[in-house]
């Protein structure tokens, strides 16, 4: 085998694996947004989906614009749903 197609080879064997990795993690369009970032700023960290996407929210500032505005959104999410939480709580305690 020869060192060329031994580089074919395990280029799409890690391709594969971080395909899979990111499966199982947001839309398909979240995925398409952030894979080149995760590749980019956090490939020692696949196949650990949960160690990529933590890798990919500490180096934010260095994210591409299409997979800040997936974090963006997501925090956003986030923030909505606990505030709407803390809310339908903290009705229930006053009556």
């Amino acid at each position: 085998m020869s060192k060329y197609t031994l580089v074919v080879v395990l280029a799409a064997l890690f391709t594969n694996s971080a395909a899979l990795v990111l499966e199982n993690r947001g839309s398909s369009e979240q995925r398409a947004a952030c894979t080149p970032d995760a590749f980019r700023l956090c490939a020692t960290y696949i196949p650990d989906a949960t160690s990529v996407e933590a890798c990919l929210k500490q180096r934010q500032p260095e994210l591409s614009d299409a997979c800040k505005a997936v974090f963006d959104h997501a925090a956003a999410t986030t923030t909505s749903r606990t505030i709407g939480s803390l809310r339908h709580r903290g009705a229930g305690d006053e009556e």
